[in-house]
C-alpha cells in the first residue's frame, strides 16, 4: 500500500535497465578521438602554441624596448625565443600524442576491459 517500491526488487529492475541501456551503447573503437576532427584539433592546438610563444615573445620583447628606449633589439631577441619555446611545446604535443596512439596499439586499455559504465 506504501508507494515505495521493494529495495529488493528496485535493485533488479535497475541492473535490467543498466544492461539495457549497456546493450545499446555504441561501443567506443577510436579510444576518444573522434574521427577527421581529432587530427584537426591537434593541428589546431599546435598552431596556437606556436602563435602563443611567438606572441608572448613579441609582448616581452616590445615591452623591453620601450622601458630602455632601445633599437628593436629586445624584440627580435624575445620574438626568436618565443618562437624556440613553441617549437618545442609543439614538438612535446606531438610526442605526448605518439605515446597515446603507441600505448593505445599494445592492448586494451583499462577503460575498454575493466569499466562496465561505457
Amino acid at each position: 500500500m506504501s508507494d515505495s517500491p521493494d529495495p529488493d526488487n528496485s535493485a533488479a529492475r535497475l541492473r535490467a535497465l543498466e544492461e539495457k541501456l549497456a546493450s545499446r551503447r555504441p561501443k567506443i573503437t577510436d579510444n576518444g578521438q573522434t574521427g577527421g576532427h581529432y587530427q584537426g584539433q591537434l593541428a589546431w592546438r599546435m598552431v596556437i602554441e606556436l602563435v602563443a610563444g611567438l606572441g608572448i615573445g613579441f609582448g616581452i620583447g616590445y615591452s623591453l624596448d620601450r622601458f630602455f628606449g632601445t633599437l628593436p633589439i629586445f624584440l627580435v631577441l624575445f620574438v626568436l625565443f618565443g618562437l624556440a619555446a613553441g617549437i618545442k611545446t609543439m614538438l612535446r604535443s606531438a610526442e605526448e600524442v605518439q605515446k597515446k596512439q603507441l600505448a593505445g596499439q599494445e592492448g586494451p586499455t583499462a577503460k575498454n576491459e575493466g569499466d562496465t559504465r561505457g
